[in-house]
């Protein structure tokens, strides 16, 4: 019997795709033939083949933020893109559609719902993407990262990598420290350009007895920069360009200092760390505010507004703040962690074929 072949319907960020290769490498080691549909001039199209999954080209983006030149285009490009994603089945012929969000998904989406081909979709964020709105009203299966994002979904969480699942938990961890804290400060892979002009000016208010361990992610761009704003504040830090291993960076930290993206804060719960979260202000929905919230609101994190960032504010809190805390904070996230997220999602994809049977 030849094996059955899933199709992956991700893009345009990395909270779309690294999900959606986990789920990929689930389905592979099942015995499963997993295919990509993906805009191959986008970051899919960089990070899918090398993970050893083939990528069948769908180029189509959204219209958000386009103006009237943008909708009046919709329906041409659209029409367009469905074409494509037809064709992209007819050459695949999937046994089941998972989409894992971005705008490339749609077009994929209704063309799998039209030829009665099964439809999974996974919303990754607290508020869902415009695509899975859309796509949820015909969708076999829906699954959701965070609670309430789509109605009538089933709550999965969202699917993190097994070294954040592998770390003792956080009251060994914290219990076995002493003397200054350990910051971790990470704006994603491009850095966060807020939080590295606020972490040197804040730490340097502090007593220098006081100061904590820093750790900072900064970005490529800004990492030169970044060194030189420590330098002038004189605070020490370890500054990188990126952090290969995060989820032994996020071990090692007291605290993480960050954005509110869905696998950031998937992957705070997984380890079990203290976070300060700093939504990205201007996110679709405000979804990062809404991420957050998963763990602030049960005390598993603290949420702070970007305008609220300020390095008086946050040295009054560091200069406050005690390990004791941070490790109830820590132990609160991991208790709303969901570790079985990606098996999950493999399972409905794989009841979804034996269903439609």
């Amino acid at each position: 019997m030849s094996a059955r072949t899933l199709l992956i319907m991700a893009g345009g960020t990395g909270g779309h795709i690294m999900p959606g290769l986990a789920v990929a490498h689930e389905m592979k080691a099942r015995g499963w033939r997993v295919q990509w549909l993906g805009h191959p001039d986008r970051m899919e199209g960089r990070l899918v083949p090398p993970q050893g999954f083939d990528l069948v080209p769908l180029r189509f983006a959204g219209v958000r933020g386009k103006g009237v030149a943008g909708l009046l285009k919709l329906p041409f490009t659209l029409l367009h893109a469905c074409w494509q994603a037809r064709a992209a089945l007819s050459k695949v012929r999937p046994d089941v559609v998972l989409g894992m969000g971005g705008y490339v998904a749609f077009p994929g989406g209704l063309m799998a719902a039209l030829r009665r081909i099964p439809l999974v979709i996974h919303e990754q964020n607290a508020v869902s993407g415009t695509a899975n709105r859309w796509m949820a009203k015909f969708a076999d299966k829906v699954l959701v990262g965070f609670p309430g994002a789509l109605p009538g979904a089933v709550m999965v969480g969202n699917p993190v990598r097994e070294a954040f699942t592998q770390i003792a938990p956080a009251a060994q961890r914290y219990g076995a420290r002493q003397g200054r804290l350990r910051i971790l400060v990470v704006g994603g892979s491009l850095g966060a350009k807020p939080l590295n002009v606020v972490m040197p000016k804040a730490i340097a208010l502090l007593p220098a007895e006081a100061r904590p361990h820093i750790t900072h992610q900064a970005g490529e761009q800004h990492l030169s920069g970044l060194r030189e704003a420590y330098k002038l504040a004189a605070v020490e830090a370890d500054c990188h360009a990126f952090i290969d291993d995060m989820a032994q960076a996020m071990a090692d930290a007291d605290i993480l200092i960050c954005r509110a993206g869905a696998m950031t804060v998937a992957e705070v719960a997984a380890v079990g760390v203290a976070a300060l979260f700093i939504p990205l202000p201007h996110a679709i929905d405000d979804h990062q505010t809404a991420n957050a919230r998963y763990l602030s609101d049960c005390h598993g994190g603290l949420l702070c507004s970007q305008s609220t960032l300020t390095p008086e504010w946050l040295a009054q809190w560091l200069g406050n703040v005690t390990r004791e805390e941070l490790a109830a904070m820590a132990a609160h996230a991991h208790e709303h962690a969901c570790l079985h997220a990606c098996s999950q999602i493999a399972d409905a994809c794989e009841q979804a074929v034996r269903r439609q049977a």
